[in-house]
């Protein structure tokens, strides 16, 4: 512990988190091939890898997902980016930005209905949605009708920190039934994280490349634009409560301090309000915490988790 800050330790790149639903269930992913998913309960910190496990299986579903060539590598892929939605009662669709043998959506089903008799969750690998193989998409919000909206950040042979600050990508989108396309007008510098309102009128996108928050309306024509400076480089977005977005991120240190590409002085949680855009700072670590960079974060309960490269990071709403 450090800073008022606790830490759940033993993960493999937990670049994404989300609350699965009201179950006191966390998900994270792992991010460094080959891809582990992790659920996490709240309550007691127990943790348990749902795709390395006797309950994972795959299932291919040819008539949701017709395009999907077959099953996942398990040994040459990833689970980078998450969303979650409730099926039904207990059941609940994952869909993960991954990366590996092919750049797709790999779409899940997780089934926690046996949980209060003590069963183990089960995970089922249903399908995917093949992505364009020459770019690097980030994060993904499944939308009302089963489709979704994604983020293509970089190109796959880009070097980021040269075209930092410079227009990498855009936001997609796909529906059953129809072609991955690119939404006109929302060309950004690293597109990273994103998440869609309820109705689908609204997208929210990080734009890493120029420390913003940028909101898109697709009720205007041409697609409008509202943006926000962030007080870090903003990764993921995800929501909180009362209609406020959570966004992690971390602060980049003077690039003559160190010979990387990027480096890093500490990081951030904000909270954005989703009507207005106004900012609120949540909590933040210095340049002297052993962890140095959040990707996500969330509200659990009364506390904030934000994730690193190798631990989530806990911390009380006051």
């Amino acid at each position: 512990a450090e800073q008022g800050v606790t830490y759940l330790c033993g993960f493999v790149v937990p670049e994404d988190i989300v609350n699965v639903g009201s179950t006191g269930l966390v998900l994270a992913s792992g991010g460094r091939g080959p891809g582990l998913m992790y659920l996490i309960d709240s309550a007691s910190g127990n943790v348990s890898e749902l795709i390395n496990s006797d309950t994972f299986s795959m299932q291919h579903d040819t008539s949701a997902w017709p395009e999907c060539p077959g099953p996942v590598n398990l040994e040459a892929f990833d689970v980078h980016g998450l969303s979650v939605s409730e099926i039904s009662p207990g059941r609940f669709s994952i869909y993960s930005t991954s990366h590996g043998e092919r750049e797709a959506i790999e779409i899940y089903e997780l089934d926690l209905t046996g949980n209060t008799q003590g069963a183990a969750p089960l995970l089922t690998w249903t399908g995917c949605v093949p992505l364009q193989p020459d770019g690097h998409f980030n994060s993904v919000a499944q939308l009302a009708d089963g489709g979704f909206v994604t983020t293509r950040m970089i190109d796959q042979d880009a070097n980021i920190g040269r075209v930092w600050g410079t227009i990498t990508g855009a936001v997609f989108e796909w529906h059953p039934g129809d072609q991955l396309r690119a939404i006109a007008g929302t060309e950004l510098s690293i597109p990273n994280g994103i998440e869609a309102s309820a109705d689908g009128r609204y997208i929210y996108v990080t734009a890493s490349g120029t420390d913003e928050l940028v909101r898109f309306d697709r009720r205007a024509t041409p697609i409008g634009k509202r943006t926000v400076s962030t007080p870090m480089g903003p990764d993921n977005v995800h929501w909180g409560s009362n209609d406020k977005l959570v966004i992690a991120g971390a602060h980049e240190a003077d690039p003559a301090s160190c010979a990387a590409p990027l480096c890093f002085a500490g990081w951030e949680v904000i909270e954005v309000d989703s009507e207005t855009l106004a900012i609120s700072s949540l909590g933040r670590a210095d340049e002297t915490a052993s962890m140095q960079r959040a990707s996500a974060a969330i509200r659990v309960g009364n506390e904030i988790w934000a994730s690193g490269p190798d631990r989530i990071a806990r911390f009380p709403l006051n």
